[in-house]
């Protein structure tokens, strides 16, 4: 069915996070087909129906305008029929709109449908025109771009007369803090930190959430402001004490938390399970609570320790989902792409699937998994 082929083609939402947990969802232009050849009504459910599975958390739309032509460009009409088909549900969580290589047509358009358009709405979106531009506001290397979109960023950059190209921001190249927390291996943080098993950012937002964010509606689904997060992580390398209280916002340590194990150089599951758990749709269901402690039970030492305080804290979690709406299924799509990624390239989304499943088992059926293999009791939650 060239409809439905084309559906998937142009929404190929390649699922991942970004530096601060939110989901990043991804629409290119230049797959769009003739208009002749795509079911616009088939797309337009497409988009709904694939959005349905992440607009409950917090999430970022990025559109790559190049490759819109004439041939392909969808009609006003449909355009406005989009809008107003995509209601508040789906509006509401998103957090920003990036339009990468912006053109005269995209404007005027905008300008089209301003009167329609909630100006809370309206700030959310922001005009990208290179992609080095991009690369400041996202983990750059997570996207994968359409060949003809990089293509189209080249020339772009190679016309620009007399100005040098823009470059991505990167930190100095420098050896961490004694203090630093983020971004640096457990194994650095367990010897900066007198041998402790637990790195302190897990510990005290574990022990923050639980005694203040259990019964909070939609936990780990919400973002919080990036300059806080930015604060926050910044006195934590810089070795100073964090006061939660001090924020009114308890989405902070669980954004902190998330963040952190986002930002570990190797996932805490480890770069070996990744491709064992892509298996796993393979594994008969009778068999999986099985596999996966087979899984879980092969990691080094320390990760299991830090795995199981972790999973123990999240079935905690999942246990007042009647209060929080947080199940381990929906732990599971916020934490799986946290706890195991591949050592090269982006999680797709079909590569999502075995993760979310193997991490909803992990967290459902905490105790089985977990079971025999016992850490020392100080580092339980």
């Amino acid at each position: 069915n060239l409809g439905e082929d084309s559906c998937r083609n142009v929404a190929n939402f390649l699922i991942g996070d970004d530096r601060y947990g939110r989901k990043l969802i991804i629409f290119s232009s230049c797959c769009l087909p003739p208009s002749h050849q795509l079911n616009h009504r088939r797309l337009l459910e497409y988009l709904k129906f694939t959005l349905d599975q992440y607009v409950e958390m917090d999430y970022i739309l990025v559109y790559f305008h190049y490759g819109l032509r004439s041939s392909n460009k969808p009609s006003l009409k449909w355009l406005r029929e989009a809008y107003s088909e995509f209601d508040r549900k789906y509006k509401k969580n998103m957090k920003t709109l990036y339009v990468v290589h912006p053109t005269n047509f995209i404007r005027i358009v905008w300008n089209i449908f301003k009167p329609l358009i909630s100006h809370k709405f309206g700030k959310k979106l922001t005009y990208v025109n290179y992609l080095s531009e991009l690369g400041e506001h996202l983990n750059y290397e997570q996207l994968i771009i359409p060949p003809d979109v990089l293509r189209h960023d080249e020339k772009l950059r190679a016309a620009q007369k007399g100005e040098p190209p823009p470059s991505v921001k990167t930190p100095p190249a420098r050896p961490p803090l004694p203090t630093q927390q983020f971004g640096v291996s457990l194994q650095y943080i367990r010897e900066k930190n007198r041998e402790a098993m637990i790195p302190p950012v897990i510990t005290q937002t574990v022990t923050y959430l639980k005694e203040k964010g259990l019964m909070t509606e939609g936990i780990f689904r919400r973002s919080a402001r990036v300059q806080l997060i930015k604060d926050v992580q910044k006195l934590y390398n810089l070795g100073k004490a964090v006061n939660f209280d001090e924020f009114g916002d308890v989405h902070v340590p669980a954004v902190i938390l998330k963040t952190f194990l986002r930002e570990l150089p190797e996932p805490l599951l480890t770069f070996r399970v990744y491709n064992q758990v892509q298996d796993f749709l393979n594994v008969e269901s009778s068999l999986r609570i099985t596999r996966c402690k087979q899984l879980v039970e092969s990691l080094p030492e320390h990760n299991y320790i830090v795995a199981k305080y972790l999973l123990s804290f999240l079935h905690m979690v999942s246990q007042q989902s009647i209060v929080n709406k947080m199940s381990a299924s929906n732990l599971a799509c916020v934490f799986g792409v946290n706890l195991v990624w591949p050592r090269h390239g982006s999680i797709s989304l079909s590569a999502l699937t075995p993760i979310n499943i193997f991490t909803d088992i992990l967290i459902e059926h905490f105790h089985t998994v977990f079971g025999s293999r016992c850490p020392p009791a100080q580092v339980m939650p």
